[in-house]
């Protein structure tokens, strides 16, 4: 099929054109579906609905108000809002495969997927560990259906497992805050898992003595974590090489905030916490 007009348009004397002085400063558009031009030979307005090769000539096919559709060569000679445009092929805009989704602790995104209702559960500490693992891992544990409870000290490990009872199907995972042989602590753990066994509880200690020191500390603007004397308690006197005000459990609550908001991801944390708790969520969603 023929174009509406010659690729020449102006073999014909340009004083015949109007406005020939606006043709003279011309920009280039490409011909994107849905463009309207007007065609300054033939006063034909229209919107671009296809752009193809015609007999190996590129050609755009414009349709007017009434459906008439004309077709027209790329290049000078149309008007957009009275302006003169050199019309030039469009952007073969490049697909792209759709970013792969991940959550904070750096696993696939997960949709159209029911959580999971498990008895499992996983115990931490306290309440900051409990903060920072939800905002890292909490996503990936609400799918799976793992609580997360405070267990606040290992002298309640015991009473904590009475209640609840582990057994097939009912797994229990528990953090501790900087567990050394020889300690109290390991002491009570060993007791625990002589009475319940093993293959419905893990405990795994952090190198840590408070979880504050699992996140880099460049997040927070230190080199490294103070060294807080004994006698100290290693909230405040984290808070107080921080700059940050340390006197009183609200400050100690502000400041925590103030830390955790500085947690992305995953990668702001140390790999010895990473470990721990991947490991934990391992044991707890395995088959059983």
């Amino acid at each position: 099929m023929r174009a509406s007009r010659p690729a020449d348009r102006y073999s014909r004397d340009v004083l015949s054109q109007p406005k020939p002085s606006r043709l003279r400063t011309q920009k280039d558009v490409p011909a994107d579906i849905g463009l309207l031009l007007e065609d300054v030979q033939t006063g034909f307005v229209g919107e671009v609905i296809a752009v193809g090769k015609v007999a190996g000539e590129l050609l755009m096919t414009l349709e007017g108000r009434k459906g008439e559709k004309r077709k027209f060569p790329l290049g000078p000679g149309f008007w957009i809002d009275g302006e003169p445009v050199n019309i030039t092929p469009p952007v073969l805009k490049q697909q792209t495969q759709p970013k792969t989704q991940l959550t904070a602790s750096g696993s696939i995104r997960v949709t159209g997927k029911t959580a999971k209702m498990m008895p499992s559960r996983m115990w931490v500490e306290g309440r900051h560990d409990w903060q920072l693992i939800d905002k890292v891992w909490g996503e990936d544990l609400r799918l799976e259906g793992i609580a997360v409870e405070e267990l606040a000290g290992v002298d309640r490990l015991q009473e904590m497992l009475e209640v609840f009872q582990p057994g097939p199907g009912r797994r229990a995972g528990v953090l501790v805050d900087h567990l050394l042989p020889g300690t109290k602590e390991s002491r009570l753990v060993n007791q625990a898992l002589a009475r319940y066994g093993t293959d419905n509880i893990l405990v795994l200690g952090h190198p840590y003595v408070d979880v504050w020191q699992a996140i880099k500390p460049h997040r927070v603007g230190l080199q490294e974590w103070p060294h807080i004397p004994k006698g100290i308690d290693i909230k405040k006197g984290s808070l107080a090489a921080l700059g940050l005000p340390h006197d009183t459990v609200e400050d100690v609550g502000i400041g925590w905030s103030k830390i955790l908001s500085r947690v992305r991801d995953w990668k702001d944390l140390d790999p010895s916490l990473l470990g721990r708790v991947e490991e934990l969520i391992d044991f707890l969603t395995a088959p059983q």
